[in-house]
């Protein structure tokens, strides 16, 4: 999750919401398209996440149109403000005026201490209180049912509070009750949500992780560094099977997480151009590919009799 839109959210009182529309997840034919339909998958990975903006920066300034976007905690909170239209400067300003300390959204329980409200308001209030039916892009934010453990793809419904449940770290935010059930971060199933994104009819998919490698990080020196790791380690196959779906994977360099100052989102924000920098020659080779494939099918739907 990202601490800076959080910080956003605290300047404001909380919407008085009536009649909301929970989010749900809504099966949907898959988009079919001419063009070769372009998939961006943000993933995981807390104040990391300020790279995935650099990556949109470079798609923007190579004219590269992303159709669908999905994405998982913080990538689903810079990806819903991306899929209601804000361009890659909107988002890097926006970064970069925040300040984070002024979170002011805890609220001690059983189950965490912060409750996420104000990141709900803060983008319900970026996007105007669109759903996310009604964004500019395909979006969908991943969360995971608490109860089943199976992640779900919330692709209709209350943009803030989809983001807010795909958000919602376990332990540190409370769960999200959404039509009975409670939801927390979509990390635990799907860290970068390649997957879904096929599903929706992707032709190409470009995925963004900015994941902690355990190889990033020096050897544990108490239990809580050991647990961390731990959890490090049996993420990998998780998002080993992930990635393996996706055309094109971009990883800004990132290591550990730094301080979050403005010089360090530069920093980050910066990251993220040089990786999708480097990764423009293999998606443009793909774009390529999947137009000439598709050129190829309608030229041969046409040569084709047609049946009464």
């Amino acid at each position: 999750m990202l601490p800076f839109w959080l910080a956003a959210c605290a300047v404001s009182q909380p919407i008085q919401y009536k009649n909301v529309v929970q989010p749900k997840a809504v099966s949907i034919e898959p988009a079919q398209s001419d063009k070769p339909i372009v998939a961006l998958a943000l993933g995981s990975g807390g104040e990391r996440g300020f790279a995935h903006i650099g990556v949109i920066k470079v798609l923007e300034a190579n004219d590269i149109s992303v159709d669908i976007v999905v994405g998982t905690s913080s990538g689903s909170v810079v990806g819903a403000l991306y899929a209601g239209g804000y361009k890659s400067d909107e988002l890097e300003q926006l970064a970069l005026k925040l300040d984070q300390d002024r979170l002011n959204d805890f609220e001690l329980s059983k189950r965490g201490y912060i409750r996420g409200e104000q990141l709900q308001d803060f983008i319900n209030r970026a996007l105007k209180n669109r759903s996310i039916e009604q964004l500019n892009k395909s979006f969908v934010a991943i969360a995971t049912q608490l109860g089943s453990g199976n992640a779900v793809a919330f692709n209709r419904g209350n943009t803030g509070m989809a983001v807010r449940a795909s958000s919602s770290i376990p332990g540190v935010f409370h769960p999200v009750m959404i039509d009975g059930e409670e939801y927390v971060d979509g990390d635990l199933k799907k860290p970068v949500p390649v997957s879904v994104a096929r599903e929706m009819g992707a032709d190409i998919v470009i995925a963004v992780d900015i994941s902690q490698q355990p190889k990033d990080n020096p050897v544990p020196q108490d239990i809580i560094d050991t647990l961390s790791q731990s959890i490090r380690i049996m993420r990998q196959s998780i998002l080993a099977r992930e990635l393996e779906a996706a055309q094109i994977v971009i990883r800004p360099a990132i290591g550990k997480t730094p301080e979050i100052d403005i010089a360090n989102k530069r920093l980050l924000i910066k990251n993220g151009e040089d990786a999708a920098i480097a990764a423009l020659p293999q998606i443009r080779e793909w774009l390529q590919k999947i137009a000439n494939e598709k050129m190829l099918e309608r030229a041969e739907k046409q040569r084709l009799p047609r049946t009464r």
